[in-house]
């Protein structure tokens, strides 16, 4: 499995997440649900919707050759 979640994006995706889940859990709200999602993709940093539409955050590696 390729990973497709960078660093800022599993951030947020884990802020996002955790005021999901304690926002739903707090109101009996179904949207904790959602925030499960979230966490999860940044704990594996895999996002199944990213690999349906081809989309990557993942910082790209530079080669080691410095061009001389």
């Amino acid at each position: 499995m390729k990973l497709n979640v960078g660093k800022t994006d599993r951030a947020v995706r884990i802020i996002l997440g955790l005021l999901l889940v304690a926002s739903g859990l707090y109101f009996d709200m179904w949207f904790w649900a959602v925030g499960i999602v979230l966490i999860l993709t940044a704990a594996f940093r895999w996002c199944p919707l990213y690999k349906l539409f081809g989309v990557s955050t993942c910082e790209v590696k530079k080669s080691g050759h410095s061009g001389k």
